[in-house]
Protein backbone atom coordinates (compact mmCIF):
# COMPACT_ATOMS: atom_id res chain seq x y z
CA UNK A 1 0.00 0.00 0.00
CA UNK A 2 1.35 3.43 -0.94
CA UNK A 3 1.06 5.86 1.95
CA UNK A 4 -0.92 9.06 1.37
CA UNK A 5 -1.44 12.22 3.38
CA UNK A 6 -4.67 10.81 4.85
CA UNK A 7 -2.68 7.93 6.35
CA UNK A 8 -0.22 10.33 7.98
CA UNK A 9 -3.16 12.40 9.23
CA UNK A 10 -4.61 9.29 10.91
CA UNK A 11 -1.28 8.46 12.58
CA UNK A 12 -1.03 12.01 13.94
CA UNK A 13 -4.63 11.84 15.19
CA UNK A 14 -3.90 8.66 17.17
CA UNK A 15 -0.77 10.20 18.65
CA UNK A 16 -2.50 13.46 19.57
CA UNK A 17 -5.58 11.75 21.03
CA UNK A 18 -3.60 9.12 22.90
CA UNK A 19 -5.92 6.28 21.91
CA UNK A 20 -7.57 4.80 18.86
CA UNK A 21 -11.03 5.29 20.33
CA UNK A 22 -10.54 9.03 20.90
CA UNK A 23 -8.85 9.41 17.50
CA UNK A 24 -11.86 7.77 15.85
CA UNK A 25 -14.15 10.35 17.47
CA UNK A 26 -11.93 13.20 16.24
CA UNK A 27 -11.79 11.79 12.72
CA UNK A 28 -15.52 11.07 12.64
CA UNK A 29 -14.97 7.36 11.97
CA UNK A 30 -15.99 4.12 13.60
CA UNK A 31 -13.29 2.74 15.90
CA UNK A 32 -12.92 -0.55 13.92
CA UNK A 33 -12.27 1.46 10.74
CA UNK A 34 -9.40 3.36 12.40
CA UNK A 35 -7.96 0.12 13.82
CA UNK A 36 -8.06 -1.56 10.41
CA UNK A 37 -6.48 1.42 8.66
CA UNK A 38 -3.72 1.71 11.26
CA UNK A 39 -2.96 -2.00 10.90
CA UNK A 40 -2.56 -1.55 7.14
CA UNK A 41 -0.26 1.43 7.66
CA UNK A 42 1.89 -0.57 10.08
CA UNK A 43 2.10 -3.41 7.58
CA UNK A 44 3.20 -0.92 4.93
CA UNK A 45 6.02 0.58 7.05
CA UNK A 46 7.07 -2.81 8.41
CA UNK A 47 6.48 -2.42 12.13
CA UNK A 48 4.25 -1.25 14.96
CA UNK A 49 3.80 2.51 15.28
CA UNK A 50 2.16 2.43 18.73
CA UNK A 51 2.33 0.42 21.90
CA UNK A 52 -1.21 -0.28 23.13
CA UNK A 53 -1.87 -0.47 26.85
CA UNK A 54 -4.42 0.36 29.50
CA UNK A 55 -3.28 3.97 29.44
CA UNK A 56 -3.75 4.31 25.70
CA UNK A 57 -1.46 4.27 22.66
CA UNK A 58 2.13 5.53 22.84
CA UNK A 59 4.38 5.87 19.78
CA UNK A 60 7.17 3.34 19.33
CA UNK A 61 10.60 4.44 18.06
CA UNK A 62 9.37 3.78 14.53
CA UNK A 63 6.21 5.67 15.35
CA UNK A 64 8.17 8.71 16.52
CA UNK A 65 10.12 8.71 13.23
CA UNK A 66 6.94 8.48 11.12
CA UNK A 67 5.24 11.17 13.22
CA UNK A 68 8.13 13.59 12.78
CA UNK A 69 8.05 13.17 8.99
CA UNK A 70 4.25 13.22 8.90
CA UNK A 71 4.01 16.59 10.67
CA UNK A 72 6.44 18.12 8.17
CA UNK A 73 4.52 16.70 5.20
CA UNK A 74 1.11 17.81 6.50
CA UNK A 75 2.37 21.30 7.32
CA UNK A 76 3.96 21.65 3.87
CA UNK A 77 0.81 20.45 2.12
CA UNK A 78 -1.32 22.88 4.14
CA UNK A 79 0.96 25.79 3.29
CA UNK A 80 0.89 24.89 -0.39
CA UNK A 81 -2.91 24.87 -0.44
CA UNK A 82 -3.03 28.27 1.26
CA UNK A 83 -0.55 29.75 -1.25
CA UNK A 84 -2.57 28.39 -4.17
CA UNK A 85 -5.79 29.80 -2.70
CA UNK A 86 -4.21 33.25 -2.24
CA UNK A 87 -2.92 33.22 -5.83
CA UNK A 88 -6.34 32.26 -7.15
CA UNK A 89 -8.05 34.95 -5.06
CA UNK A 90 -5.65 37.57 -6.41
CA UNK A 91 -6.41 36.54 -9.99
CA UNK A 92 -10.17 36.83 -9.34
CA UNK A 93 -10.94 34.22 -12.00
CA UNK A 94 -13.76 31.66 -11.82
CA UNK A 95 -12.71 28.02 -12.17
CA UNK A 96 -12.83 26.45 -15.62
CA UNK A 97 -12.53 22.93 -14.19
CA UNK A 98 -14.06 21.28 -11.15
CA UNK A 99 -13.07 17.92 -9.66
CA UNK A 100 -15.83 16.18 -7.72
CA UNK A 101 -15.53 13.24 -5.36
CA UNK A 102 -18.26 10.94 -4.15
CA UNK A 103 -19.59 7.44 -3.82
CA UNK A 104 -21.31 6.12 -6.90
CA UNK A 105 -24.85 7.38 -6.61
CA UNK A 106 -27.54 9.55 -8.08
CA UNK A 107 -26.69 12.79 -6.24
CA UNK A 108 -23.16 12.85 -7.67
CA UNK A 109 -24.46 12.17 -11.17
CA UNK A 110 -27.18 14.77 -10.79
CA UNK A 111 -24.66 17.33 -9.56
CA UNK A 112 -22.47 16.77 -12.61
CA UNK A 113 -25.51 17.30 -14.84
CA UNK A 114 -26.59 20.49 -13.07
CA UNK A 115 -23.10 22.01 -13.23
CA UNK A 116 -22.45 21.22 -16.87
CA UNK A 117 -25.95 22.32 -17.91
CA UNK A 118 -25.68 25.61 -16.03
CA UNK A 119 -22.04 26.27 -16.92
CA UNK A 120 -21.30 24.80 -20.38
CA UNK A 121 -17.76 26.16 -20.27
CA UNK A 122 -16.99 24.19 -17.10
CA UNK A 123 -15.09 20.90 -17.32
CA UNK A 124 -16.26 18.53 -14.56
CA UNK A 125 -14.38 15.37 -13.62
CA UNK A 126 -15.16 12.82 -10.90
CA UNK A 127 -13.39 10.41 -8.56
CA UNK A 128 -15.31 7.82 -6.57
CA UNK A 129 -14.73 5.98 -3.31
CA UNK A 130 -16.90 4.12 -0.80
CA UNK A 131 -14.73 5.50 2.03
CA UNK A 132 -15.96 8.78 3.52
CA UNK A 133 -12.51 9.15 5.11
CA UNK A 134 -10.85 8.92 1.71
CA UNK A 135 -13.33 11.37 0.18
CA UNK A 136 -12.62 13.88 2.96
CA UNK A 137 -8.89 13.36 2.49
CA UNK A 138 -9.24 13.99 -1.25
CA UNK A 139 -10.84 17.37 -0.48
CA UNK A 140 -8.37 18.25 2.28
CA UNK A 141 -5.38 17.38 0.09
CA UNK A 142 -6.68 19.19 -3.01
CA UNK A 143 -7.23 16.08 -5.12
CA UNK A 144 -10.88 17.08 -5.53
CA UNK A 145 -12.52 20.48 -5.17
CA UNK A 146 -15.81 19.27 -3.67
CA UNK A 147 -16.95 15.90 -2.40
CA UNK A 148 -20.38 14.38 -1.88
CA UNK A 149 -20.30 12.02 1.10
CA UNK A 150 -22.76 10.10 3.23
CA UNK A 151 -22.66 9.39 6.95
CA UNK A 152 -24.85 7.14 9.07
CA UNK A 153 -27.26 8.73 11.54
CA UNK A 154 -25.65 11.52 13.55
CA UNK A 155 -22.08 10.42 12.82
CA UNK A 156 -19.81 13.41 12.27
CA UNK A 157 -17.99 13.58 8.95
CA UNK A 158 -14.21 13.35 8.97
CA UNK A 159 -12.38 16.59 8.69
CA UNK A 160 -9.84 18.90 10.18
CA UNK A 161 -8.87 22.56 10.08
CA UNK A 162 -10.33 24.22 7.02
CA UNK A 163 -12.86 21.53 6.09
CA UNK A 164 -16.44 22.73 5.66
CA UNK A 165 -19.47 20.46 5.34
CA UNK A 166 -23.02 21.35 4.34
CA UNK A 167 -25.94 18.96 4.81
CA UNK A 168 -27.98 18.31 1.67
CA UNK A 169 -30.52 15.80 2.93
CA UNK A 170 -31.40 13.24 5.55
CA UNK A 171 -32.97 9.99 4.37
CA UNK A 172 -34.35 6.89 6.03
CA UNK A 173 -32.57 3.67 5.14
CA UNK A 174 -34.98 1.28 3.43
CA UNK A 175 -34.78 -2.47 2.92
CA UNK A 176 -34.10 -3.77 -0.58
CA UNK A 177 -36.10 -6.91 -1.41
CA UNK A 178 -36.48 -9.26 -4.32
CA UNK A 179 -39.71 -8.52 -6.18
CA UNK A 180 -40.66 -12.13 -5.39
CA UNK A 181 -40.23 -11.61 -1.62
CA UNK A 182 -43.50 -12.04 0.34
CA UNK A 183 -43.14 -8.51 1.77
CA UNK A 184 -42.29 -6.76 -1.52
CA UNK A 185 -45.80 -5.44 -2.14
CA UNK A 186 -46.00 -3.69 1.24
CA UNK A 187 -45.70 0.09 1.68
CA UNK A 188 -43.57 -0.54 4.78
CA UNK A 189 -42.39 -3.49 6.88
CA UNK A 190 -41.54 -3.94 10.54
CA UNK A 191 -37.87 -4.71 11.08
CA UNK A 192 -38.85 -7.73 13.20
CA UNK A 193 -40.45 -9.28 10.11
CA UNK A 194 -36.93 -9.62 8.67
CA UNK A 195 -35.52 -11.52 11.64
CA UNK A 196 -34.79 -14.65 9.60
CA UNK A 197 -33.00 -12.90 6.75
CA UNK A 198 -29.36 -12.60 5.76
CA UNK A 199 -28.31 -9.03 4.89
CA UNK A 200 -25.93 -7.41 2.39
CA UNK A 201 -24.62 -3.89 1.96
CA UNK A 202 -21.92 -1.93 0.16
CA UNK A 203 -18.43 -1.50 1.63
CA UNK A 204 -17.39 1.60 3.53
CA UNK A 205 -15.79 2.85 6.73
CA UNK A 206 -18.95 4.16 8.36
CA UNK A 207 -21.06 2.59 11.09
CA UNK A 208 -24.09 1.47 9.04
CA UNK A 209 -23.48 -2.23 9.83
CA UNK A 210 -23.14 -1.45 13.55
CA UNK A 211 -26.29 0.68 13.46
CA UNK A 212 -28.17 -2.11 11.65
CA UNK A 213 -27.17 -4.63 14.32
CA UNK A 214 -28.24 -2.20 17.06
CA UNK A 215 -31.60 -1.54 15.37
CA UNK A 216 -32.21 -5.28 14.94
CA UNK A 217 -31.34 -5.81 18.61
CA UNK A 218 -33.93 -3.23 19.64
CA UNK A 219 -36.42 -5.12 17.44
CA UNK A 220 -35.63 -8.32 19.34
CA UNK A 221 -33.27 -10.25 17.08
CA UNK A 222 -29.73 -10.48 15.69
CA UNK A 223 -29.17 -10.54 11.91
CA UNK A 224 -28.18 -14.00 10.69
CA UNK A 225 -25.28 -12.41 8.79
CA UNK A 226 -24.27 -9.14 7.13
CA UNK A 227 -22.32 -9.55 3.89
CA UNK A 228 -20.20 -6.73 2.45
CA UNK A 229 -20.31 -6.70 -1.34
CA UNK A 230 -20.06 -4.33 -4.30
CA UNK A 231 -23.29 -2.94 -5.76
CA UNK A 232 -23.52 -5.45 -8.62
CA UNK A 233 -23.05 -8.40 -6.25
CA UNK A 234 -25.59 -6.98 -3.77
CA UNK A 235 -28.16 -6.62 -6.54
CA UNK A 236 -27.54 -10.18 -7.69
CA UNK A 237 -27.80 -11.62 -4.17
CA UNK A 238 -31.00 -9.72 -3.39
CA UNK A 239 -32.62 -10.56 -6.73
CA UNK A 240 -31.92 -14.27 -6.18
CA UNK A 241 -33.48 -14.06 -2.72
CA UNK A 242 -30.28 -15.03 -0.89
CA UNK A 243 -30.21 -11.80 1.15
CA UNK A 244 -32.08 -8.57 1.76
CA UNK A 245 -30.20 -5.32 1.29
CA UNK A 246 -30.11 -1.76 2.56
CA UNK A 247 -30.77 1.14 0.22
CA UNK A 248 -31.57 4.82 0.11
CA UNK A 249 -35.08 5.67 -1.12
CA UNK A 250 -33.42 7.56 -3.99
CA UNK A 251 -32.18 4.32 -5.54
CA UNK A 252 -33.29 4.00 -9.16
CA UNK A 253 -35.76 1.23 -9.85
CA UNK A 254 -33.92 -1.99 -10.67
CA UNK A 255 -35.84 -4.78 -12.43
CA UNK A 256 -36.54 -7.58 -9.99
CA UNK A 257 -35.92 -5.44 -6.86
CA UNK A 258 -38.13 -3.32 -4.62
CA UNK A 259 -37.10 -0.78 -1.93
CA UNK A 260 -39.55 -0.79 1.00
CA UNK A 261 -39.72 1.59 3.97
CA UNK A 262 -38.95 0.23 7.45
CA UNK A 263 -41.59 1.18 10.03
CA UNK A 264 -40.34 3.86 12.41
CA UNK A 265 -37.28 4.56 10.22
CA UNK A 266 -34.74 3.15 12.73
CA UNK A 267 -31.81 3.87 10.37
CA UNK A 268 -30.93 7.24 8.86
CA UNK A 269 -28.42 8.46 6.29
CA UNK A 270 -27.21 12.04 5.77
CA UNK A 271 -25.84 13.27 2.47
CA UNK A 272 -23.26 16.06 2.78
CA UNK A 273 -21.11 18.12 0.48
CA UNK A 274 -17.67 19.20 1.67
CA UNK A 275 -14.73 21.31 0.59
CA UNK A 276 -11.54 22.81 2.01
CA UNK A 277 -11.30 26.55 2.62
CA UNK A 278 -7.80 26.69 1.12
CA UNK A 279 -8.99 25.30 -2.20
CA UNK A 280 -9.29 28.08 -4.82
CA UNK A 281 -12.63 26.60 -5.90
CA UNK A 282 -14.09 27.36 -2.43
CA UNK A 283 -15.24 30.71 -3.81
CA UNK A 284 -17.55 28.68 -6.07
CA UNK A 285 -19.07 26.76 -3.13
CA UNK A 286 -22.47 28.51 -3.00
CA UNK A 287 -23.12 27.68 -6.65
CA UNK A 288 -22.01 24.06 -6.22
CA UNK A 289 -24.24 23.60 -3.15
CA UNK A 290 -27.18 25.17 -5.05
CA UNK A 291 -26.56 22.79 -7.94
CA UNK A 292 -26.44 19.81 -5.56
CA UNK A 293 -29.77 20.86 -4.02
CA UNK A 294 -31.33 21.22 -7.48
CA UNK A 295 -30.05 17.75 -8.38
CA UNK A 296 -31.56 16.28 -5.21
CA UNK A 297 -34.96 17.90 -5.81
CA UNK A 298 -34.98 16.62 -9.39
CA UNK A 299 -34.25 13.05 -8.23
CA UNK A 300 -36.97 13.13 -5.56
CA UNK A 301 -39.53 14.50 -8.03
CA UNK A 302 -39.04 11.34 -10.10
CA UNK A 303 -39.61 9.02 -7.09
CA UNK A 304 -43.40 8.98 -6.49
CA UNK A 305 -43.18 6.37 -3.72
CA UNK A 306 -40.63 8.42 -1.81
CA UNK A 307 -42.56 11.64 -2.45
CA UNK A 308 -45.57 10.06 -0.73
CA UNK A 309 -43.33 9.00 2.15
CA UNK A 310 -41.99 12.55 2.57
CA UNK A 311 -45.52 13.94 2.73
CA UNK A 312 -46.17 11.66 5.72
CA UNK A 313 -42.70 12.12 7.25
CA UNK A 314 -41.61 15.78 6.83
CA UNK A 315 -38.58 15.30 9.11
CA UNK A 316 -36.84 13.65 6.17
CA UNK A 317 -35.77 15.06 2.82
CA UNK A 318 -33.84 18.17 1.88
CA UNK A 319 -32.15 19.99 4.74
CA UNK A 320 -32.81 23.75 5.14
CA UNK A 321 -30.33 26.04 3.36
CA UNK A 322 -27.36 26.76 5.60
CA UNK A 323 -27.75 23.53 7.57
CA UNK A 324 -24.60 21.56 8.06
CA UNK A 325 -21.47 20.93 10.03
CA UNK A 326 -18.60 23.42 9.85
CA UNK A 327 -15.19 21.90 10.75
Amino acid sequence: MELELRHFRLVCAVADAGSITRAAAVLGLAQPAVTTQLRRIEQSVGGALFERGRRGSRPTALGELVLARAKVLLSTASGLREDIARLAADSGSAPTRLRLGGATGRVLGGLVHQLTAGHPELEVTTQVSWSVEELAAMAAEGRVDFTVAGVCGDQRPPGGPGMTWRALSVEPVWVLLSARHPLAAREEVDLAELAHEHWAGPPGDGCLADCLVAACSRAGFTPLSIKEADVVSCVELVEKGDVVGVAQPLVRGIPGLVAVAIAGSPLRWRTLIGWHAANPAAAFADRVVAAARAAYRDIVARQPRYTRFLERNPEFGEEPPGAGVVR
